[in-house]
């Protein structure tokens, strides 16, 4: 009875703005099994381990770009053909990119929420390809399955009605390059855009966390710029994916800094709100040996599914989540 008046008081607070049951519909294209192809694909050895501006990383942004044409997914405007090009100083003068694809708002189409993953990854060392599956081929998928479901429900008269931006960065393991270039040349007005949910390692499980049941994420950086982005969060899983919230790592104290180590970072430095979904280290961290068949798929799944219901929310409710009077700008010293 509890749950029920709690789930009651946040539909009243929080509108979940279409109904339960389209929003579920789409959910469930989100697959194991397609999700599972698409990482296997994308965490193949033809990638060469997506090395930024490297002939792997050239294939990797084609198969992004090339998956967005098959689904009818327009690209952003000012790319060129889904491609944000970049030079960026590694050592030598590199050619790079970000990918970037949209899905236009149906009644607030100058409002974005941007889904962000990065598509690079550490690339050949000793010979041996860092297939990086989990790093962050699992938060690339994930990306991907989410646009599809967006898709499908827009096809079928239930599209977002603020505009979804699926933003795949390059250069994170060089420095979070790709989403530094993006925040400073933006494709669309960063005043406008309310959120960003950013996906990096999702698809395993972290051997140091004490509790064992695979039920959960690590969330980071909801409530630091808007404490409503935090409760909207909490109220979709407790409604749709009942998954194991853990703050461990969000803590200002936490030695490990991961608020600091992803993309979002870059975008939580414009004062704008995020959210970091992140399932801990594992020791095939940055290893060859971080590979496809090593992934959970069922939670990976589930996390995507979460992801796609925050989206959805954030999408369709009728105002943009409000920002702290009084956030800490002390989290924004590196």
């Amino acid at each position: 009875m509890r749950l029920l008046l709690y789930l009651l008081f946040f539909i009243t607070q929080f509108g979940f703005c279409q109904s339960k049951k389209n929003v579920s519909e789409y959910a469930k294209t989100i697959t194991s099994k397609e999700l599972k192809e698409l990482l296997y694909i994308y965490s193949s050895d033809e990638f060469e381990g997506r090395e930024t501006g490297t002939r792997g990383q050239k294939k990797a942004v084609d198969f992004l770009r090339d998956f967005y044409i098959s689904h009818k997914i327009s690209p952003a405007l000012g790319t060129v053909n889904y491609f944000q090009p970049m030079e960026l100083i590694l050592g030598d003068l590199v050619q790079t990119e970000n990918v970037v694809a949209i899905i236009e708002g149906s009644d607030i189409p100058e409002e974005y929420i941007i889904i962000s993953a990065h598509l690079d990854h550490i690339g050949i060392n000793n010979d041996l390809i860092n297939n990086g599956a989990d790093d962050d081929g699992s938060g690339t998928v994930a990306l991907l399955e989410i646009a599809e479901a967006f898709q499908e429900a827009k096809t079928a008269g239930h599209g977002p009605k603020r505009s979804i931006i699926f933003l795949h960065v390059t250069g994170e393991e060089k420095g979070l390059l790709g989403s530094k270039y993006y925040t400073e040349n933006p494709l669309y007005d960063l005043d406008k855009t309310i959120v960003d949910l950013n996906v990096d390692m999702i698809g395993r499980l972290d051997p140091k966390r004490k509790n064992k049941d695979p039920n959960y994420i690590y969330l980071i950086g909801a409530d630091k710029i808007s404490q409503e982005l935090h409760e909207i969060s909490e109220a979709v899983n407790k409604m749709y994916t009942q998954i194991k919230l853990d703050y461990t790592y969000n803590d200002e104290n936490d030695p490990n800094r991961f608020y600091y180590r992803s993309d979002h970072y870059n975008f939580a430095k414009k004062n704008i709100p995020v959210i970091f979904y992140f399932n801990g280290t594992h020791e095939d961290y940055h290893q060859p040996t971080d590979t496809p068949e090593k992934i959970n798929y069922e939670m990976l799944k589930k996390r995507t599914h979460l992801i796609f219901y925050t989206a959805w929310e954030l999408a369709n409710r009728d105002k943009r989540i409000k920002l702290k009077s009084n956030w800490n700008q002390i989290l924004l010293i590196n």
